[in-house]
């Protein structure tokens, strides 16, 4: 059925799809299956080049066995927030880390992560996170420090002077002038290379070509960075008083 759980005999059908190139939507119609269930099971278990149905199948199995102790604790540990299918809530976050894995970040980091994304507030502190994703608080030291060198999360005091792990859209744009600023380090390196190797050899012609290429990509990153963050969350604009009034989300034009 459609809404029940994968068979072992469909992630043969998925293995085989993926082997002839077929797209996600492809292999869903075959196996008369929501498009959002085969990019969620191929993303969590490996990718679309390293799926392997066996492999898949077992992880399964094991994920839904550690689930089982958790299910039996009462109605307490089912509830969710605004209705969420806490099923459902949890896949999606198992689907989210293993994405954010395949961006470049550690396990534990894209954990971690994943937890304050799906978390309404935003924001915990290293022992809600600790206990959220049952792992030890250096565990979740380590991630943290990884998250901050990378600017992808912010540290507050709280009114009990808890250290606080923030996300928020000013994160996003950190990370992102962050991730430009790697790229204008790798073009300064690069045009190095270019006047160590001679200006007229091959190699420094290759180096010259990256140089270029990283500095055009850098260029625009942080050109649209600075428009989005004007366009999507722009600062409130002060009123005649001299104060700033309280800001408002953001709504889209009407066409």
């Amino acid at each position: 059925m459609p809404g029940g759980r994968l068979t072992q005999q469909e992630r043969q059908q998925i293995a085989l799809g993926l082997a002839d190139s077929l797209p996600y939507a492809e292999i869903a119609r075959r196996l008369d299956r929501p498009t959002s269930t085969i990019t969620r099971e191929v993303m969590r278990n490996g990718g679309p080049t390293a799926y392997r149905a066996d492999l898949a199948h077992r992880a399964t199995e094991r994920r839904a066995h550690r689930r089982r102790p958790a299910a039996s604790r009462g109605p307490e540990s089912a509830r969710q927030a605004h209705g969420r299918d806490t099923e459902a809530v949890s896949e999606y976050e198992e689907t989210l880390t293993t994405v954010l894995m395949g961006s470049g970040l550690p396990k534990m980091a894209a954990r971690v992560l994943t937890c304050l994304f799906t978390n309404d507030a935003g924001s915990l502190t290293a022992s809600e996170l600790s206990q959220r994703l049952q792992v030890s608080p250096a565990s979740i030291s380590k991630a943290i420090a990884f998250l901050e060198s990378q600017s992808l999360v912010r540290r507050e005091r709280d009114e009990r002077r808890r250290d606080r792990y923030v996300v928020d859209d000013e994160l996003f744009y950190q990370a992102t002038i962050a991730s430009a600023r790697a790229n204008d380090q790798l073009v300064e390196v690069a045009r190095q290379g270019v006047t160590v190797l001679g200006p007229h050899t091959p190699a420094a012609a290759r180096l010259e070509n990256i140089a270029r290429f990283l500095d055009f990509i850098s260029e625009s990153i942080t050109r649209a960075a600075e428009q989005a963050r004007e366009v999507l969350h722009p600062e409130p604009e002060a009123a005649p008083d001299g104060t700033t009034p309280p800001s408002t989300p953001l709504t889209r034009p009407s066409a």
